[in-house]
């Protein structure tokens, strides 16, 4: 089962991601539910890999776990809607795939 858990800060900004295990919906390699976690946590990392003033730290150095923590370099309204559209994202995507795949994949939310 993968375990994500997402962390939010004022008004739903995304703080940090953790992915943990495997879906084990089918053999590692061939999982279609860990493909799924990983490409929206993927494009939400490169998303703000993009993003200015942005700190960006990810890992993603073991198989089995993805994880990043970001944080405005400073504070402006522009750069809050844009972390908060990327938790949005994140956790629309993840319920999505908790309600389909219940037995695969948990989201916990701070």
């Amino acid at each position: 089962m993968t375990v994500v858990a997402l962390s939010y800060g004022k008004n739903g900004a995304i703080k940090k991601c953790q992915a943990n295990g495997h879906a084990d919906f089918s053999k590692k390699g061939t999982d279609i539910v860990c493909a799924a976690i990983t490409i929206l946590i993927r494009t939400a990392m490169q998303v703000l890999s993009h993003t200015e003033n942005v700190l960006l730290i990810a890992d993603a150095s073991a198989r089995g776990t993805l994880s990043f923590s970001v944080e405005a370099k400073t504070e402006s309204p522009e750069t809050e809607a844009q972390l908060k559209c990327i938790g949005d994202f994140l956790r629309t995507g993840i319920k999505a795939l908790t309600k389909e795949f219940p037995e695969n994949v948990i989201l916990m939310e701070e």
